[in-house]
C-alpha cells in the first residue's frame, strides 16, 4: 500500500492539495472572467488594436486569425486544464505524472520565473494607473525623481504593491471576486470609451472602421502569411496560461462548466474585444488624425478629468486582473512546490511579492535599460516541450487515468520513477528545448518565433511519446 506525503494541511484548496468539492465552485462566469481579464490588459488591447494596422492584411483576415487563435487556444485548455478539474490537482503537481515527483520541480520553476518577472513589471505598470488618477485628482506634475521615479511614482507603486498582498492573503474567493468585477468593469468603460469617440467624431467612427478591413497592397500572400503570423502572435501571448490552466480548473464546478467558461472566455470573449478595439482604433482614427493603439494616449488627448479617473481605476483593474492570472497564481504554485511541506501559499505569495518589489521597483531605473528580453523569451520558449509531454502523458499513455495520493508521495510511488526524475521526459524536454530556444538566438530561424511554442510542443510530445511507448 502506497503511503500518501500530503503537502498541508487536507482541504487547504489555496496551497498545492487538492480541492475539496465545496473548493470547486467556480462557475462559468468566474472562468470567463480569467480569460477576460487575460485579454484586457493594456498590453493586450496595444496587441490586438496593432494587428488590424500592422502586418499589412485586410481587417477580416486579422478578424478571422484571432477567433482562430482564439479556438486554437481553448481547445488546447481545455486539454490541460481537464485533470485539474477532475482531480482537484494545480499545474506543479499535474506535471509531476510526466516528469516524475522531483522532476516537476523543472518545469515549475522555469514557470514561476518567467511569471514572477513579470509579475513585478506589472505591479509598475499598474502603478502608472495610480499615479495617473493622483495626478488627474490634485493636478500635480512631475518633482524630483529616485531612481527614475518620482514621489507620486513610489506612493503608486508601493500601494499596487501592497493591494496584491491584500487581495492574496484573503484566499482564492477574494481573487476570484476581484476578477468577477474586473472583467465586466473594464468592458463598461471600454464601451463608454467608444460612445465618446462616436460624438466626437461626428458618426463617423463606423465609416473609418470600415476602411481598416479593407487593404489596398493585400495579396493572397500578403494575405495568407498575414494570417499565420497573426495566429502565432496570439497563440505565443496565451502559452504561458495554457500549460499551467489547471492551477486555476481545479475550482471549476465540472467539466462542463470549464468548457462552457472557455468557449465564452476565448471566442467569444476575442470577438467583443476585437470589436472594440478596432472601434476604439477607428474613433482616435477620426479624432485625432492617427490610428492610435495605446489606450491612455487616448484618454490623455480627451483632456477630461472624469474619464482621465475613470481610466484609471480601470487600467489598474485591468492590469490587476491579468497580474493575478498570468503572473501571480503560477508564481505562488511554482514556488510552492520546491517546498511543498514547508512553503505555504501565503509564503510563497509574500515570497513573489518581495520579489515584485525588488523587480519593479527597478524597472525603469535599471532592468528597462538592459536586453533582458532574450533571457525572458528563451524561459518562455522552454516551456512549449513541456506542455507537449504533459499532454502525450495524460492522454495517449495514461489514458487520462492518475493515482492521486501517489502524486503526493515525494519518497516513492509509482510517479517518483529515478529519485524522482523521469529520463523519458528529460530527455525529450532537452531535444525539443534547444530548437524552441534556438528560434529566439539563432538568426537563421528568427522567422519560425512565431511558430516555436507549436513545433515545440508537437516535438516535445512525439519524442516522449515514442520514448514511453518503447519503455
Amino acid at each position: 500500500m502506497t503511503t500518501t506525503h500530503m503537502d498541508h494541511a487536507p482541504g487547504d484548496g489555496d496551497t498545492l492539495n487538492p480541492v475539496t468539492a465545496e473548493e470547486k465552485s467556480w462557475g462559468w462566469f468566474a472562468i470567463f472572467n480569467v480569460w477576460a481579464n487575460d485579454i484586457q490588459s493594456l498590453f493586450g488591447y496595444s496587441l490586438v488594436a496593432s494587428l488590424f494596422i500592422s502586418f499589412g492584411v485586410s481587417g477580416w483576415t486579422a478578424f478571422s486569425a484571432l477567433i482562430t487563435a482564439s479556438l486554437f487556444v481553448m481547445f488546447m485548455v481545455n486539454l490541460s486544464g481537464a485533470a485539474g478539474e477532475k482531480y482537484g490537482i494545480p499545474y506543479p503537481v499535474f506535471a509531476r505524472a510526466s516528469m516524475g515527483t522531483a522532476g516537476a520541480k523543472l518545469p515549475s520553476v522555469l514557470r514561476a520565473t518567467v511569471a514572477v518577472f513579470w509579475y513585478g513589471v506589472q505591479v509598475y505598470f499598474a502603478s502608472t494607473a495610480v499615479a495617473l488618477l493622483i495626478h488627474s485628482l490634485t493636478g500635480t506634475t512631475g518633482g524630483a525623481e529616485y531612481l527614475g521615479l518620482s514621489a507620486v511614482d513610489w506612493i503608486s507603486f508601493v500601494i499596487v504593491w501592497a493591494f496584491h498582498i491584500l487581495i492574496f492573503w484573503r484566499g482564492m474567493d477574494w481573487v476570484e471576486t476581484f476578477l468577477n468585477i474586473a472583467g465586466p468593469f473594464v468592458y463598461a468603460v471600454m464601451i463608454g470609451l467608444v460612445i465618446v469617440l462616436w460624438f466626437k467624431s461626428d458618426g463617423q467612427l463606423l465609416s473609418q472602421a470600415r476602411t481598416i478591413f479593407v487593404s489596398a497592397d493585400a495579396t493572397w500572400t500578403t494575405e495568407i502569411n498575414g494570417f499565420i503570423a497573426i495566429v502565432g502572435t496570439m497563440v505565443a501571448y496565451f502559452a504561458a496560461v495554457m500549460i499551467n490552466f489547471s492551477d486555476f480548473s481545479r475550482y471549476a464546478r465540472d467539466k462542463g462548466t470549464m468548457v462552457k467558461g472557455n468557449f465564452a472566455g476565448l471566442p467569444l470573449n476575442m470577438i467583443l474585444f476585437s470589436a472594440l478595439a478596432l472601434l476604439t482604433t477607428a474613433g482616435a482614427a477620426v479624432v485625432y488624425g492617427e490610428a492610435i493603439i495605446n489606450p491612455t494616449e487616448i484618454v490623455d488627448r480627451t483632456d477630461s478629468v472624469l474619464l482621465g479617473v475613470i481610466a484609471a481605476i480601470t487600467f489598474f483593474a485591468a492590469t490587476v486582473g491579468i497580474n493575478l492570472v498570468a503572473n501571480f497564481i503560477p508564481a505562488v504554485n511554482g514556488i510552492a512546490n520546491l517546498a511543498p511541506s514547508k512553503i505555504s501559499f501565503r509564503a510563497a505569495g509574500l515570497i513573489t511579492s518581495g520579489f515584485a518589489l525588488v523587480i519593479g521597483g527597478l524597472w525603469t531605473a535599471f532592468i528597462s535599460n538592459f536586453g533582458i528580453s532574450g533571457f525572458v523569451n528563451t524561459l518562455g520558449a522552454t516551456l512549449a516541450p513541456l506542455y507537449g509531454i504533459l499532454i502525450v502523458d495524460y492522454y495517449l499513455l495514461r489514458k487520462q487515468s492518475l493515482n492521486r495520493d501517489a502524486l503526493y508521495n515525494m519518497d516513492g510511488g509509482e510517479y517518483h520513477y529515478r529519485n524522482g526524475w523521469n529520463d523519458n521526459a528529460l530527455i525529450a524536454f532537452a531535444i525539443a528545448a534547444v530548437f524552441s530556444i534556438a528560434t529566439v538566438w539563432v538568426p537563421a530561424l528568427a522567422q519560425l518565433s512565431g511558430y516555436a511554442w507549436v513545433i515545440g510542443a508537437v516535438l516535445g510530445g512525439v519524442i516522449y511519446y515514442m520514448r514511453g511507448r518503447a519503455a
